[in-house]
C-alpha cells in the first residue's frame, strides 16, 4: 500500500503509515458486545425492525416553518458532514462479522486538519491549485444569487482533496467556499507563504468547530465539565486516551457522530426560482432528476442562495402550513431536530450514495452490531451515567406536540422485547437528546418569542463526541488547542460559521 503525503502547516510531510493512517479503537474495551439474536439472522431481523421505525412516513420538501425543525441552521447539518470526511476516512471495510475495530485504518489523517480541502497539497496535486490558491469550478447561476461556483471538475467529477464531499450538492457546495476562504485568505495576506496561510485558515476551521459547533449540537452541562476557568481542559478527557497519535473511536465513528442523519430534511430551497426546491435523494418512486445527490456538476439555475442555510442576513420566519406565504420562499431553512428519527428519503439510499442495505438507519444499526458495539445503557453505566429507562427511550420525531402522522414507540415495545434495557448505543444516543433540549432564539423576525425546542446530544453522546474532538486537537501538536488555545479571529471572539461563509463569499473585513 503506498504512503500517502499531508503537508502539515509546517510545511513538512509526514506519511500516513506513519501517522495519518490513525487506527479505529475502543473508548470502553472491557464492555462486552450487545447482541439482539441467538443468530446472525435473529440480529438483523431484529435491528431491521428498529430501523423501520427509526424512519418517518414520507414527508416531501415543503417552504415554511415545520414542527420537526430546531433552533439549528440547516448548514450544520452539513457542515458536520464536512468535519467527518476531514476526520475519517474508510475505504476498505465492508459489512462482515469478522470485522475488528482495532485492524480498520483510518485513511483520512485523525485530526481537524482540512487535508479534504488540502489534499496532498499544490507540490503533489497541481491539476487542484493555481500557483497558491485553489483553481475554482465553472460559475453556476441561480435566481438572486450574484456569484458561485462549482468544484473544478475533469468529466464531471470534482478534483478535491476527498471525493466524498461531492457526494450531495450542499455539502459540495460548501466545499467550494472553502475554496474561496483559502483564496481570499490568500489575497489579504499576500506576504504570508502557503503553509502559513494554510495555518491560518485550519485555525479559523478549528475556531468554528470549537465555539460555534460544538455547542450548537452538545448540551453545555456536558462541555462545561471538560472546561477548567472557561478554557477547555485536557486533563478532563476521562474516557478518549492514546498512546502515541489519536486514533479515531468505533463508538464516535459508528454511533455517536451520526447525529447529523437526523438532522436532514427531506429537501431545500436553493434559490428563489420556483423549481429549486428540491428533495435530498431522488424519490424511487418517481425518481427527479433534480434531485441534491451529488458526483455531477451543479446544473444551470442551481447556485446556492446561502442566506436560506445560514443567518448571513436577518430574514422573516414564515408561517406554517401556508404554502401561499411569499416569506416562507426566502426563509432561511432550520436542520431537523436531533431526535431518534430519520426521514423517509433515507429509508433507501440511491445507488450514487450506497449499496444494500440501502435503509441509512439499517446500515448504521447493523455495523455497529458487526463492529461489536455495546449498548447504550452500558455505556451509560461505565460513564458513570444513569441509563435511560426503556420508557425514557422514545423512537419517533421529538416534535412539541406529536399527531397521528408522529408515532411515539418506547423501544420496550419492538421485536418482541429485545431491545429492554438492550438499546443499540446510536439509537440511545439520539434518545437521549429528547431530555436534553434547550430553548433557541432563531435570528428570524417573527420567530417564536419563547424560542425553538432544540434537542441537544446529552451525557453519553455529547460526552462521546467532545471528547473526541477535544482529543484530537489536543493530540495534533499543530492544532489551535495546542498552539495557542487562547487563540480568536482578528474580528473578535463570536467569530462563526456565518462568518467563514460570508468571508468566502467576499463580505466583510479582512482576515489575518
Amino acid at each position: 500500500m503506498s504512503s500517502r503525503h499531508a503537508v502539515t502547516p509546517r510545511g513538512l510531510n509526514v506519511t500516513h503509515s506513519s501517522l495519518s493512517q490513525g487506527r479505529f479503537g475502543r473508548m470502553f474495551r472491557k464492555l462486552a458486545p450487545a447482541k439482539f439474536g441467538a443468530k446472525d439472522s435473529d440480529n438483523v431481523a431484529n435491528l431491521s425492525a428498529l430501523a423501520d421505525k427509526m424512519v418517518a412516513d414520507f414527508d416531501g420538501p415543503k417552504d415554511g416553518p415545520d414542527a420537526e425543525e430546531s433552533g439549528i441552521p440547516a448548514l450544520y447539518t452539513y457542515f458536520g458532514q464536512f468535519i467527518d470526511h476531514d476526520i475519517t476516512f474508510d475505504p476498505v471495510s465492508s459489512l462482515t462479522k469478522q470485522q475488528d475495530p482495532d485492524g480498520l485504518v483510518d485513511f483520512r489523517t485523525p485530526s481537524f486538519d482540512l487535508d479534504n480541502v488540502y489534499g496532498r497539497g499544490p507540490n503533489d496535486q497541481p491539476y487542484m491549485y493555481d500557483h497558491n490558491k485553489f483553481r475554482l469550478g465553472d460559475k453556476v447561476t441561480g435566481a438572486g444569487v450574484p456569484d458561485a461556483h462549482d468544484l473544478p471538475r475533469f468529466k464531471g467529477r470534482a478534483l478535491i482533496g476527498d471525493p466524498r464531499n461531492d457526494e450531495n450538492s450542499i455539502v459540495s457546495q460548501f466545499q467550494a467556499l472553502m475554496l474561496r476562504f483559502h483564496n481570499r485568505m490568500v489575497d489579504d495576506n499576500d506576504s504570508l507563504s502557503f503553509e502559513e496561510v494554510q495555518q491560518r485558515v485550519r485555525f479559523h476551521y478549528q475556531y468554528v468547530v470549537l465555539n460555534d459547533f460544538l455547542p450548537r449540537i452538545v448540551n453545555a452541562d456536558v462541555l462545561n465539565a471538560l472546561k477548567t476557568a472557561g478554557q477547555y481542559d485536557r486533563s478532563k478527557l476521562a474516557y478518549y486516551h492514546w498512546k502515541t497519535y489519536p486514533f479515531m473511536p468505533v463508538e464516535f465513528s459508528v454511533a455517536a457522530y451520526r447525529l447529523g442523519h437526523s438532522m436532514i430534511r427531506p429537501g431545500y430551497r436553493l434559490n428563489d426560482a420556483d423549481n429549486m426546491l428540491l428533495q435530498i435523494f431522488p424519490d424511487p418512486h418517481n425518481p427527479d432528476k433534480n434531485a441534491l445527490t451529488g458526483f455531477r456538476a451543479m446544473g444551470p439555475g442551481r447556485a446556492m442562495d446561502w442566506g436560506r442555510f445560514i443567518d448571513l442576513d436577518t430574514r422573516a420566519y414564515g408561517v406554517e402550513d401556508d404554502p401561499a406565504n411569499a416569506d416562507n420562499k426566502r426563509r432561511l431553512q432550520f436542520a431537523y431536530r436531533i431526535d431518534s428519527s430519520l426521514v423517509d428519503p433515507l429509508r433507501k439510499l440511491p445507488p450514487e450514495v450506497a449499496s444494500n442495505p440501502a435503509s441509512l438507519a439499517l446500515r448504521n444499526l447493523e455495523r455497529s452490531w458487526r463492529l461489536g458495539l455495546p449498548s447504550g445503557q452500558a455505556v451509560a453505566r461505565a460513564m458513570n451515567v444513569t441509563p435511560l429507562t426503556d420508557d425514557e427511550i422514545i423512537i419517533g420525531k421529538a416534535v412539541d406536540e406529536p399527531g397521528a402522522g408522529d408515532p411515539q414507540v418506547k423501544i420496550a415495545t419492538i421485536a418482541n422485547g429485545v431491545f429492554a434495557g438492550n438499546c443499540p448505543l446510536w439509537t440511545y444516543i439520539l434518545a437521549e437528546t429528547r431530555w436534553s433540549q434547550i430553548k433557541v432564539q432563531v435570528p428570524a423576525t417573527g420567530a417564536p418569542a419563547g424560542g425553538i425546542n432544540t434537542p441537544q446530544l446529552g451525557p453519553v453522546g455529547g460526552r462521546i463526541v467532545a471528547e473526541v474532538f477535544l482529543g484530537m486537537m489536543f493530540g495534533d501538536n499543530s492544532s489551535v488547542l495546542s498552539q495557542d488555545p487562547q487563540w480568536t479571529p482578528v474580528t473578535g471572539s463570536g467569530f462563526a460559521l456565518k462568518d467563514l461563509v460570508a468571508y468566502a463569499l467576499g463580505q466583510g473585513d479582512p482576515l489575518h
